[in-house]
């Protein structure tokens, strides 16, 4: 049903967290996969992990965050070893967390390089890979649910999420007709090497207005990721799905401040 038995995928930033957990889905679905990490033992590690399930695995060290050519060069790696990309999923991403009262230039840059600058660079250069090979693609990336609401607190990470979000839609426009589906998943709150499962972290959730009331995990993002890159999603493309427990759904309220007191006698 998912068709991705023998496909080629490249997973940007995909040494842990959600990154890891995707490529794992993708292989248990039987998928080829190159991981690019900043740190090649992380890489090294998810790739081993990727063998034991009988896949084809690469390790790739590459900083794609430090300018075009180190993009380029990660995914011309990556394209070389696999013999061809079909599908790229893009992960790396960071949030600054500073009032925009208090926002520096660099720290707007900041944000846009990492969540925006090199997914373009990336997205490009794997679409015109497929296109000169004459292959269909999938490209999923990585947005976040401050891409479709309001972010008090980290304003250039959502202004970056959100044009990525836009990103998404447009080059689902350009490239449809060659067979390439872009398309995005925008997580909630999720538990990440980033964000330990703490008692603290969980208490926060239960009591915040999600509906679900809990964190999501890594597994469930890989899962809309191996959802997205697969047949399944074939006449999906330049959507972004929400992945967020129910954040964006609506307001949610306790019940009890609609409880009307009687008067009395």
């Amino acid at each position: 049903m998912l068709g991705l038995e023998g496909k080629r995928a490249l997973i940007i930033g995909g040494g842990r967290g959600m990154g890891e957990a995707s490529a794992l889905m993708l292989a248990e679905a039987g998928a080829d996969i190159a991981i690019v990490d900043m740190e090649l033992e992380r890489a090294d590690a998810v790739a081993g992990s990727v063998a034991k399930l009988g896949r084809k695995s690469y390790a790739i060290a590459a900083n794609v965050l430090q300018d075009e050519t180190s993009v380029k060069a990660a995914i011309a790696e990556a394209d070389s070893k696999l013999g061809g990309l079909d599908i790229l999923v893009t992960i790396v991403g960071q949030a600054l967390f500073k009032p925009l009262l208090e926002m520096t230039a660099e720290d707007w840059d900041f944000d846009h390089n990492r969540n925006l600058r090199y997914v373009f660079f990336a997205t490009r250069t794997a679409a015109a890979s497929m296109i000169k090979r004459k292959v269909p693609g999938s490209i999923v990336c990585i947005a976040s649910v401050d891409g479709a609401i309001g972010s008090p607190g980290h304003a250039a990470y959502g202004a970056a999420k959100a044009g990525l979000i836009s990103l998404v839609k447009s080059m689902a426009a350009e490239w449809g007709r060659d067979g390439i589906r872009v398309n995005a998943v925008a997580p909630g709150s999720i538990t990440t090497p980033r964000l330990p499962e703490t008692p603290q972290s969980l208490a926060i959730m239960e009591n915040s207005v999600v509906p679900l009331g809990r964190p999501g995990t890594v597994k469930e993002i890989a899962g809309a990721v191996t959802f997205l890159a697969s047949d399944m999603a074939g006449y999906v493309t330049g959507q972004t799905l929400m992945v967020d427990g129910g954040w964006t759904a609506g307001n949610i309220f306790d019940p009890r401040i609609f409880q009307v007191k009687k008067s009395k006698g």
